[in-house]
């Protein structure tokens, strides 16, 4: 389930995913099917809220500029929040 927070006022929910299995297209599979039917959960019953799909950054700088994973993530619009695992914090916002 995905996080609900409040950032400068707009009302966000994060899907966080870690893409920590053998797999990154199992796990971009898994991720965007969650985050599609978060996203029409939430259009429903919060429309304001803005729904975030969070990958680590390691995922993000190789799998994410795959061609077809960009082509995808535009078709659905997908919004991204890119984090360090390490760290613990997060480096980028994608809208």
């Amino acid at each position: 389930m995905p996080i609900a927070a409040e950032r400068n006022k707009e009302k966000i929910a994060v899907e966080i995913k870690s893409f920590i299995a053998d797999s990154d297209i199992s796990e971009f599979h898994t991720a965007l099917g969650q985050y599609l039917n978060y996203y029409q959960a939430i259009e429903e019953k919060e429309a304001d809220r803005v729904l975030y799909l969070a990958v680590p950054i390691e995922t993000y700088q190789d799998f994410f500029q795959l061609s077809f994973v960009q082509r995808t993530l535009h078709r659905y619009q997908v919004k991204l929040i890119i984090y360090d695992p390490k760290c613990e914090e997060i480096r980028l916002w994608i809208k």
